[in-house]
Formats: C-alpha cells, sequence, structure tokens
C-alpha cells in the first residue's frame, strides 16, 4: 500500500511540474520571394548575419530588400558604407528595383559614410562611430557595407585579438541595442573556416555565381542560422527588375499543397479508342508521358488532352519549350480546336518557357504561379528534350533529379500532367525515352512509326499504367483534321509491329507464297 501511496505522489509531482517556457524569437520577412521558405520563416530578430560572396552575386541587393521590407521611422535602418560605392551610387542603381521608395530615405533608412574613419582611425574609433550613431538613432536594422573592408584595414594594423575583440564587442552592443545586423561583404569561402566574424554570426547567407561553359547562374546556400531549421544545399537566385528571389530545392514538395485530389476519377484524354485503351481514361492526378519520335503526333495528342479538359470546365496550362504559343493556337485550329477563346477567358495559360540559363525550379515557380491563376487542373509540358535545352549546362545533368521532384510536386497538387518527350525510332527497338525516366511517370503511350507495304504508318501502345488494367493491342492512328484518331480494330497478320519492320505472317503470307513463281531448275 504504501508502495502504491508513493508512486501515485511521484505521478503528482511529475504532472504538477511543467518544463520551462521558451523564449519566442520573431522571425522577420525578408522581402524575397522563396527566402523565408528556405529560411525556415525568415530571418530571427536580433540576429548578428553575414551576407558574402564573390562581386556580383547580389549581395548589396539583398541587403538593400531586406531593410526596405522591414524599416519604419520608429524602428529605422542605419545602413553604413565604407570603401565600396558611395551611397549616392549605391542608390542610383538600387532605385532601379521595384522595391525601392524614395520616400523613406533619410527617415526609415539612414546612409552613414565611415570611410574617413576607417581609413585615419584605428578599429576602437570605427566602434566608437557606430555605437554612437546606434545610439543616437535606436535603429531596428544595421548594414555595414562592406564589413569587408573594415577587415582588411584592420588586418594590417591591428593584431588577429584585437579583430576578434573588435567583432565580439560589435556584436554584443548590437544585440543589447535589439538590432538585427548584416554584415554585407566580399570573401571566398576557403576564408570560412579562420576568420572570427564567421563563428560569431547567427546567420551566413552565402551567394555565388556558377560559371559553365556559357552559362552563368547564381545561387545561394544558408549556411548558417542559429535556432531554426533551413532548407540545407544550393538554391537559385535570380535578380530582376523586382530583385533578388529565392527558388527552394524543396519548392512544391513542402508546405501546402495547392488542390490535393480527395478521390480520383478518370479523365478522357479526347481521344475516345485511346481513352478505352487506358481502361477508361487517365485517372486524375497523374502523370503521363507520351513518347515518340518527331512527326508522330505527340503535340497534337497533348492539344487534345488539354481542350478535352476545357470543354469539360477543367482550366489547364500547357508550358511549352519548342514552339511559340502563336504557332500552337493557329495548329489546334487546324483540328477544330478552340484555345484562343480560353485564353481570353483566364482559363488556359500558354507559357513560352525558352530563356537560356533557366533553372528547373524557376520552371516550376512559374508554372506553380500560373497553376494558381488559372485554379488548372490540366497540364502539359511540350516537350521534355526542349526543356532541357532551356536549362543552364550544370542544370543539365541533375535533370532526373529535377523532374522527380517537379512532377512529384506537381501531382501532389492533384495536377494531371502529359509530358511529350522525342525519341528516336532505331527499328531495332522500343525505347521510352533517353533520358531513363520511365520510373517518375504513372503512365505511358508509345507512339511510333511502322513500314507496312512499302508504307510508313503509325501505330501506338500504352505501355503501362499503375492506376489499372489497359490493353495491350498495338493500334494502328493517323492524324487527320480532327487530330489523333485511332483506326477501330482489326486484325493484323503482321508480327514484330514494335520493330518498326514487321514481318507478315498468317494466311495473306501464305497466299503470296502459293502465288510466287517455282524456281527453275538448272539445266
Amino acid at each position: 500500500m504504501k508502495k502504491q501511496n508513493g508512486a501515485a505522489k511521484r505521478k503528482v509531482l511529475k504532472k504538477s511540474v511543467s518544463p520551462p517556457a521558451k523564449v519566442v524569437i520573431r522571425k522577420i520577412p525578408t522581402g524575397v520571394r522563396g527566402l523565408d521558405d528556405i529560411l525556415g520563416g525568415g530571418i530571427p530578430e536580433f540576429s548578428f548575419n553575414i551576407i558574402a560572396g564573390t562581386p556580383g552575386c547580389g549581395k548589396t541587393t539583398l541587403a538593400h530588400q531586406i531593410i526596405f521590407a522591414n524599416a519604419t521611422a520608429q524602428k529605422p535602418a542605419l545602413y553604413f558604407t565604407v570603401l565600396g560605392e558611395p551611397a549616392i551610387k549605391m542608390l542610383r542603381y538600387q532605385q532601379q528595383y521595384s522595391f525601392f521608395d524614395e520616400s523613406r530615405l533619410g527617415k526609415a533608412i539612414r546612409f552613414i559614410n565611415l570611410a574617413d574613419v576607417v581609413l585615419e582611425q584605428d578599429l576602437n574609433a570605427v566602434f566608437n562611430e557606430i555605437t554612437k550613431q546606434v545610439t543616437a538613432i535606436s535603429p531596428g536594422f544595421v548594414v555595414v557595407d562592406s564589413f569587408r573592408t573594415v577587415v582588411r584595414k584592420a588586418m594590417s594594423l591591428a593584431s588577429e585579438i584585437e579583430m576578434q575583440s573588435f567583432i565580439q564587442r560589435l556584436a554584443q552592443f548590437l544585440a543589447s541595442w535589439e538590432a538585427t545586423t548584416f554584415l554585407v561583404g566580399e570573401y571566398v569561402p576557403e576564408e570560412v573556416r579562420d576568420n572570427p566574424v564567421f563563428t560569431i554570426a547567427d546567420g551566413l547567407f552565402w551567394l555565388s555565381q556558377v560559371v559553365e561553359r556559357n552559362s552563368v547562374v547564381r545561387k545561394l546556400q544558408i549556411m548558417k542560422v542559429r535556432g531554426q531549421e533551413s532548407v540545407p544545399g544550393l538554391h537559385t537566385i535570380r535578380i530582376t527588375d523586382g530583385g533578388l528571389q529565392a527558388f527552394s530545392r524543396t519548392l512544391g514538395l513542402v508546405g501546402k499543397k495547392i488542390n490535393p485530389v480527395r478521390r480520383r476519377r478518370r479523365l478522357s484524354v479526347g481521344i475516345p479508342e485511346l481513352d478505352k485503351m487506358m481502361g477508361g481514361g487517365i485517372l486524375e492526378g497523374d502523370s503521363l508521358l507520351v513518347a515518340g519520335p518527331s512527326g508522330t503526333g505527340k503535340s497534337a495528342l497533348a492539344t487534345q488532352f488539354i481542350a478535352e479538359g476545357l470543354r469539360h470546365g477543367e482550366p489547364a496550362i500547357m508550358a511549352i519549350f519548342e514552339e511559340r504559343p502563336k504557332g500552337y493556337t493557329e495548329r489546334a485550329v487546324s483540328f477544330g480546336l478552340n484555345l484562343k477563346t480560353p485564353q481570353e477567358k483566364g482559363k488556359l495559360e500558354v507559357l513560352y518557357l525558352r530563356p537560356l540559363d533557366l533553372s528547373v525550379d524557376e520552371t516550376m515557380q512559374e508554372i506553380l504561379d500560373a497553376i494558381i491563376r488559372v485554379g488548372a487542373k490540366r497540364l502539359v509540358i511540350d516537350s521534355l528534350v526542349g526543356f532541357e535545352m532551356a536549362l543552364a549546362p550544370n542544370f543539365r545533368a541533375d535533370f532526373r533529379e529535377s523532374l522527380y521532384r517537379m512532377i512529384g510536386a506537381l501531382t501532389g497538387a492533384g495536377v494531371t500532367i502529359l509530358s511529350t518527350v522525342e525519341v528516336e525510332d532505331t527499328f531495332t527497338a522500343l525505347s521510352f525515352s533517353h533520358y531513363t525516366i520511365s520510373f517518375l511517370t504513372d503512365d505511358i503511350i508509345r507512339l511510333r512509326y511502322v513500314e507496312i507495304d512499302g508504307q510508313l504508318r503509325k501505330v501506338m501502345v500504352v505501355i503501362k499504367m499503375r492506376g489499372g488494367n489497359h490493353s495491350k493491342d498495338i493500334r494502328e492512328y493517323v492524324i487527320t483534321n480532327k487530330g489523333v484518331v485511332v483506326i477501330s480494330p482489326r486484325s493484323t497478320d503482321y508480327s514484330g509491329l514494335t520493330t518498326g519492320i514487321p514481318q507478315r505472317t498468317g494466311p495473306r503470307q501464305a497466299q503470296k507464297e502459293e502465288a510466287a513463281p517455282e524456281p527453275k531448275a538448272k539445266k
């Protein structure tokens, strides 16, 4: 009985002791699209951060974008310039971006030049000038650009211990004034190991430019951010008239889904006989790969797939890489399909994605944005070969991995995808794609040429369907003014159709052999 009472007391005590409350760290939005997701919600308030990288990566633009997104007259930003660009020259270029707001200069954002102090005096004088300005204004944000210049000047005069002491005092002082700080500087990766500023920093944003052949791609890595989980790895960034935009490696794979499918229906592809071959159509939320050589009607089939969805009130997106939108729309008219009216009504968007140095993450962001705009249910990617050619060379090496992320994100959002890919007919094999990506798709339709009776004809076969059974028949089809039309089933006396050079068998072959003249006997 005593043992039981003791156990009960311990249980009561255990319940009464609650864990200590955590300190809540507010996360500050960066104002850079995509960057908050990579950081895990934003920049920790009152943190001491470094924005580092080689020239031309966008370090100063990133710092400006952050302070313009957050600084107010009550909590202004102090922007210390050193020996880099003077403030007037810096602002001349920064005002070209849409985030720039001239009315906030002098009130919410104040620029102070430290060049004379850095050049003529020591580290103590630099520290005293910064503390003087911070004490007088009580800013919410402090930027030193370029802090690397301060370090270089100091290293030539002061010892390493004095340098460490200066950085430590500066970090402690700014934290005590509840200022979120950014030190901007041009650094190389080798300095991370030995430079004391990287040890003290709470956050480290590393920007770089990757050059391969004639291609230049900007990358961002969050090497360090204390107190929260960030997305690891290299993320693509692009500088546009809106400033920086970041594209996470996990774009679309995490977070809120756009419109997840709960109960999957079978959707018509717009070709009745092909629907029958597929067991009633393609399952909603599937990824269908249509593979075949040039001229077999891949784009025509894709257009019919989109048009069928539009007829049933399903908005759609067409991401095209090889043909301009006007040509696509005009060809659809030749099949009796109207794509122009749905575009005018906002039910269809044709995205022409063909710039050089493109990344898969940028492409997916464009597609996801369009899906949200029109509420798309169907998507065509035409074609994967053109898609690859639009990518920067260093992205092509990871094309399969990128496709895996992209297709997984889009189908997870409830979008049904039809992708086309061009393959060569060797007349000796039935290949599906030179990318070896068949495992990424739920369904595969193979189109090919065959030679029969001196004619080049077209046949199709459903190779794979994860959602159920499908026809195993090889069916001939033609392209008419109604698009792709599958010819009604008929008996055939040919075998080896998948080779492209079939052999005649059955009754007609026997008749042919009987009708053939007998060879003359040799004299």
